[in-house]
């Protein structure tokens, strides 16, 4: 009889037994609580099934010190980023090292409880450098870090209670321990994991192909189905996707499984970090591609990281990582040949045929052919039903522009000539009409008037989400609120911003209700134009003014905008 392979055997967990779980959810009933954003959600889970293996909780400030600088725990352990536990100054203040605290789940689940060491206010700044390479909020991980990362983190052994529910694909989710029994069931010395957050096309199927023969390994497809780069496909068409290419493989030597990673996009450090979370998962070898986890373009265009590097940098800690690199170059489709090849072993004169990811939804975008050569009809079909043509997506126009400048009278015109066009159902939400059914008991304060608008947001992305249209007139006079509203839609469609420029002297003159009146004699206090700054769109979609044309023409006007944006078919 064979010996178990190392790869195969139990690694240790942070879950007590279920009789101390039940005990714990007493105790921690008592304890304060925190209630985890979605990217700790993801990280407690790998902590507590062993998938972040030696981490014992969210660590401590030594260990953020010595990952920050040279990707080592206080004890030389390698482990290239800070999983840390984010917290608010509010809730930071009322807790402190020596004391226990619950960690909890948006449902006010306890799934384990943090016994705290460490208490500390990083320089994020210095994070974002050491760690992504620069402190530029163009990297999601940077921006994450600055705009929604608490200020104070909190460090500490953790003793898991309870796993985070899925009621996802739970077939296809495995924890380090299930996939190393699997491997060891199925008899399997040898795994090459391919990590991926896109869907399967042609050119990664040959690469897997590749590497599982390179290798003479076993194949997991090992797909990141936590956070990924904001703007990616969802996990539930990926995972579709998936599954219906999943019979191209060989059933005998291929497994699909979901890891719930919450990516940072960190390039070369990510690749390190992806290989010894694998290392948890069994898995004996790893594919690293061209620019492995990279984040795209820094916000002068260039890109963040060397393709390269990230091979480059697991390389140099292979043997400590315990993973062997399958280092991939770019596949592209040779033409004369018929088949996929490495970029550079392809012979000169020879035609080669890609697809980028940005064409890729040009095409999806507009209804265009995407050729056999380049997908699976089964991934296509899958990606056209959640990525129709523009002409069948929802999208959201938002007027803005000072009271009594025509917003309300035109987005009626709009509405009422979208609705003679037909094909999508069409939501106005005027300000005074949100006002009463929405925001019935919000203020005019500069926070209240914010509130308001993010209300009108969230609406208007849950109807651009269900593809329909979404009509939205409010003042909105803050930038920075309406570039949170345009983050809140374009996740699901297009953002039309319309400007309606008309100058203020023109809209006291309009002022049927009086309110510029009251406001000059300081009667209304914060009033728009008057007594509070209208921060004017810079780069709005549109601009119309309404002092020399008609609210019909300037209707027709963005009618004419959202034709030549191909949103009306």
């Amino acid at each position: 009889m064979s010996a178990v392979a190392p790869n195969t055997m139990r690694i240790s967990e942070l879950y007590v037994s279920a009789d101390s779980a039940a005990k714990l959810k007493h105790h921690a009933a008592e304890l304060p609580s925190w209630d985890l954003t979605a990217r700790q959600l993801c990280d407690i889970e790998l902590l507590m099934n062993g998938g972040f293996n030696p981490l014992t909780g969210f660590i401590s400030e030594a260990d953020y010190d010595g990952v920050v600088e040279n990707m080592r725990l206080a004890d030389g352990s390698l482990w290239p980023m800070p999983v840390t536990l984010d917290v608010s100054q509010a809730f930071a203040d009322t807790v402190a090292p020596g004391q226990d605290i619950a960690l909890r789940d948006p449902e006010g689940v306890i799934l384990a409880i943090l016994s705290i060491t460490d208490k500390w206010s990083p320089d994020k700044r210095r994070e974002a450098e050491r760690v992504f390479g620069a402190d530029d909020r163009a990297h999601p991980a940077v921006a994450y870090l600055h705009d929604k990362a608490g200020p104070v983190y909190l460090g500490g052994p953790i003793i898991g209670i309870t796993p985070p529910t899925h009621y996802d694909y739970r077939a296809r989710r495995d924890t380090p321990n299930e996939l190393r029994a699997f491997f060891r069931k199925m008899g399997w010395r040898k795994i090459v994991a391919f990590q991926t957050r896109n869907p399967l096309h042609r050119a990664h199927q040959e690469l897997t192909f590749r590497a599982a023969k390179e290798t003479q390994a076993n194949l997991l497809i090992h797909p990141v189905v936590g956070m990924t780069k904001p703007g990616d496909i969802d996990h539930f068409t990926r995972v579709r996707c998936y599954e219906a290419v999943l019979d191209k493989y060989p059933t005998s030597t291929t497994h699909l499984s979901l890891l719930n990673l919450a990516m940072r996009m960190g390039g070369p450090r990510e690749a390190v970090w992806h290989g010894l979370i694998r290392r948890n998962h069994g898995v004996t070898h790893m594919i690293v591609g061209r620019d492995h986890a990279g984040p795209g373009k820094n916000s002068q265009g260039q890109d963040f990281y060397d393709p390269y590097a990230a091979q480059e940098l697991f390389r140099e800690h292979e043997a400590e990582i315990g993973v062997a690199m399958v280092d991939f170059k770019q596949m592209v489709y040779v033409q004369e040949k018929a088949q996929y090849e490495p970029r550079d072993e392809v012979e000169a004169g020879m035609t080669i045929l890609d697809i980028s990811g940005t064409e890729l939804r040009r095409r999806l975008r507009e209804g265009l052919e995407i050729p056999d050569w380049f997908s699976f009809p089964e991934v296509v079909a899958e990606l056209r039903r959640t990525s129709p043509p523009r002409s069948q997506q929802g999208f959201t126009v938002f007027f803005t522009g000072l009271s009594g400048s025509g917003k309300s009278t035109i987005a009626n015109a709009l509405m009422v000539k979208l609705m003679e066009l037909g094909g999508r159902p069409v939501t106005l939400l005027d300000g005074d009409v949100v006002r009463k059914h929405l925001s019935s008991e919000l203020g005019f304060s500069k926070e209240h008037r914010d509130v308001n608008i993010r209300r009108i947001g969230y609406v208007a992305s849950e109807i651009t989400k269900n593809a329909g249209i979404a009509i939205c007139a409010p003042i909105a006079p803050y930038a920075g609120t309406r570039a949170d509203v345009r983050a809140m839609i374009e996740q699901y469609g297009v953002f039309v911003e319309v400007h309606v420029a008309t100058p203020l002297e023109e809209c006291e003159k309009r002022d049927r209700k009086g309110l510029y009146k009251l406001a000059r004699e300081g009667k209304i206090k914060e009033f728009t134009g008057i007594s509070d700054p209208y921060e004017t769109p810079v780069n709005p979609e549109l601009r119309v003014e309404t002092v020399s044309v008609t609210p019909d023409d300037c209707a027709q006007e963005v009618m004419l905008k959202l034709e030549a944006l191909g949103l009306l078919g």
